[in-house]
């Protein structure tokens, strides 16, 4: 273990974190609502933390093996979130509990909250939850890879750390740095004209930047406890829906389209295809049954809500404009059901993602075929190419760890005091970092005991990390030189 090189990079993403938070200190002098006190105590203490850690690693340089990478991006996402919490402690009187859940919430993209009386929150600590989003959306480590090579670390063991999605071995560009900040561009890219298209249809200029920040990286928080359906307005929900659609794209494909020039890029990549494919299937499944329902009176109603709720839940997002647990039948729990394939490797979103979902079903398949041809050689494909079978095993590995990860954890949660709806909604949404669940967690997580929300944090950061960084932790092999 590089000890030095560990607490050196530790110390170099702690100092970055306490510079972003300059923005919400300047939104509180901006709009005087006093808060900006906090956040200056936020940065300074941060700050420290970072030079301690940066003192602690001073000695020469060092490469980076594997398990360092995995290292710092757990004690990364652990530590942001902890001190994350610091100015939610400060500026909406949390305590630290429910801070650190609010913290690892944003930073995850999750967006369950505690929190009640949003509109009537500081501007500027509105603000910091959406901007927390943002960041963690696309990591902020990979956006830290980009400028490893300046500080004379490399970063790939932290790209494949930290990146989700099966093939985290691919890069668009030959350098590792040169990709994270293409990455980057793109993704802010795409936040800017959010922010434009919320403005242009009625969004105040604040509302329109807070939550493009949190569409894009499908986090879902919202500056209003209505969520988006504040707005009342079918343009919106429009922008949305495609903007979150767009979140749950893997971001090099958006990369692709906007180099060539090519919007059928989009329609060329299988993952796409597929995951464009299941969302237009259950928004007409869900639609139909609405209307037949009697949910809404009309089918063009039916459509509006069905489309923005799937849309939302398959991305992970999590934003609400009804509340999809009060529907009727099977709906609400086909809902979270969804939420388990995700978007689409190298995006946004949470859940398996549709690559893992597309490869186990292909297997499975596969596995039923050989029973009529026992001697036939059936290879996997997927998009023109035959799959390796470290990727087939890897695949089935990480859908066995989440498994299992999952049953625990919902034991767990149900031991801390949650019915069994509740339990499993609630450990489904913070693994799939999704935000909205069913029963007592349908809209907030605050009436869950403290037990009960450090386990969701805890299973939030176990589904961003996508399961192997914190298990891989955990075994004694890890810590053996």
């Amino acid at each position: 273990m590089r000890r030095a090189a560990v607490f050196r990079i530790v110390g170099f993403f702690f100092m970055g974190f306490s510079l972003t938070l300059l923005i919400p200190l300047f939104i509180s002098l901006w709009y005087g609502d006093g808060e900006a006190r906090h956040f200056l105590v936020s940065l300074v203490l941060i700050l420290l933390s970072g030079v301690l850690f940066l003192f602690l690693g001073r000695g020469p340089r060092q490469e980076l093996a594997t398990r360092d990478g995995f290292l710092i991006v757990a004690i990364f996402w652990g530590g942001i979130s902890t001190v994350a919490s610091l100015p939610l402690i400060l500026g909406a009187h949390l305590d630290f509990v429910d801070a650190l859940f609010e913290a690892v919430s944003a930073f995850t993209t999750t967006g369950a909250t505690v929190i009640t009386g949003l509109d009537d929150l500081p501007r500027s600590v509105l603000f910091y939850r959406q901007q927390l989003q943002w960041f963690g959306g696309m990591g902020m480590i990979v956006l830290a890879v980009a400028v490893l090579p300046m500080v004379g670390i490399g970063g790939m063991q932290l790209y494949k750390a930290e990146a989700p999605g099966p093939l985290k071995e691919e890069k668009l560009t030959p350098r590792l740095a040169q990709t994270a900040r293409v990455l980057w561009v793109v993704y802010l890219g795409i936040t800017v004209a959010n922010a434009l298209a919320y403005w242009l249809a009625g969004m105040s200029p604040f509302d329109a930047v807070a939550h493009s920040l949190t569409t894009v990286s499908t986090g879902g928080f919202s500056t209003h406890d209505a969520s988006l359906g504040w707005f009342h307005s079918p343009v919106i929900e429009a922008i949305a829906v495609v903007f979150m659609l767009m979140g749950g794209i893997n971001f090099s494909i958006h990369f692709i389209a906007l180099r060539s020039v090519d919007p059928l890029a989009y329609l060329r990549d299988v993952e796409v295809r597929t995951f464009l494919l299941f969302v237009l299937t259950i928004t007409l499944l869900i639609s139909l049954t609405l209307f037949l329902k009697g949910e809404y009176p009309t089918l063009s109603a039916s459509l509006r809500n069905a489309v923005f709720e799937v849309v939302s839940v398959v991305t992970s997002t999590g934003f609400g404009t009804v509340d999809f647990s009060r529907w009727p039948d099977f709906l609400p729990v086909l809902l979270i059901f969804i939420s388990f394939v995700g978007g689409c490797g190298g995006s946004t979103a949470g859940g398996i993602k549709v690559m893992r979902v597309m490869v186990l079903i292909q297997m499975g398949l596969r596995e039923v075929r050989r029973l009529i041809h026992p001697n036939a050689v059936l290879p996997l494909r997927m998009g023109g190419r035959v799959l390796r079978d470290r990727v087939l095993e890897g695949v089935w590995g990480f859908f066995a760890a989440y498994v299992m990860a999952f049953v625990v954890l919902m034991l767990l949660m149900m031991h801390a005091g949650l019915d069994q709806v509740s339990a499993f909604s609630a450990i489904a949404t913070s693994m799939n970092n999704l935000g909205p669940g069913l029963g007592r967690v349908a809209s907030t997580f605050a009436d869950v005991s403290d037990a009960g929300k450090m386990i969701a944090a805890f299973a939030m950061l176990l589904g961003r990390l996508e399961i192997f960084t914190i298990l891989v932790l955990l075994t004694p092999e890890f810590w053996k030189r």
